[in-house]
């Protein structure tokens, strides 16, 4: 990040400062800055809210657009990434539009039971002990994948969208109050409606924003939705 940041400054362009849910450094990063520590800092994947999107596997698509951006890869590899995740669009579409009939007799063997009606393979991947490698035994629904670390990207996003969907929920929902400034004059101890260790937190460590202070350890969403009511009291006052 270092070497990044300083290329950027030299081109005069914004340094890059990656987000939580964008990778474990943003995690690591953000946590020194917002939280400190009195021992050596250890990475753990207990430390992300978002782990579910910090995948081992999927990080090149969280992270190859911002270094095309930044101008850390070249052609090659940008076309390559390309090529991958278009070939992952259109295997996760054919899997929506692929539908296995309820009279598939070698179907309902490979699944283990009886189709009680005609099922995508979308529908039939999310079921608990159905897995990609599974379904590719399906006779009447070829072709499939063969590569593993596309097999392993569709799975995945697959199985886990609903899950997926409801983290990006939640991280639109926060950013929304991400950057919200705290003014730094508001003086925690007068809002009583903040738990006694919160107060002592937030006058302690002086967040500078909503997001900052959402991280303080202690500080609770129920916290946060008083501190934003108690900033726009705050704002009409002043």
């Amino acid at each position: 990040m270092a070497g990044v940041n300083a290329a950027c400054a030299v081109q005069a362009k914004d340094p890059w400062h990656p987000k939580r849910d964008e990778s474990y450094i943003g995690v690591m990063v953000d946590d020194l800055i917002t939280k400190g520590t009195n021992e050596p800092y250890r990475m753990f994947t207990s430390r992300a809210e978002y782990r579910l999107l910090l995948r081992e596997d999927n990080a090149d698509e969280r992270l190859t657009p911002k270094a095309r951006e930044l101008g850390l890869i070249g052609d090659d590899r940008w076309h390559a990434f390309e090529k991958k995740y278009d070939v992952i669009s259109k295997e996760k579409q054919r899997l929506k539009t692929t539908w296995v009939q309820a009279d598939d007799q070698q179907a309902s063997e490979v699944l283990g039971t009886k189709l009680n009606h005609e099922y995508n393979l979308e529908t039939l991947l999310k079921r608990p002990k159905v897995n990609y490698q599974l379904l590719s035994k399906i006779k009447s629904a070829q072709p499939f994948l063969q590569d593993r670390l596309l097999i392993e990207q569709v799975e995945n996003q697959v199985k886990y969208e609903g899950y997926i969907k409801r983290q990006l929920d939640e991280i639109e929902k926060y950013r929304k109050n991400e950057d919200t400034r705290l003014p730094e004059s508001m003086d925690y101890n007068t809002i009583q409606a903040l738990s006694a260790e919160v107060r002592q937190k937030l006058s302690l460590h002086r967040p500078e924003t909503i997001g900052q202070a959402s991280r303080l350890q202690g500080v609770t969403p129920a916290s946060i939705s008083i501190l934003l009511v108690y900033l726009k009291t705050y704002k009409i006052a002043s």
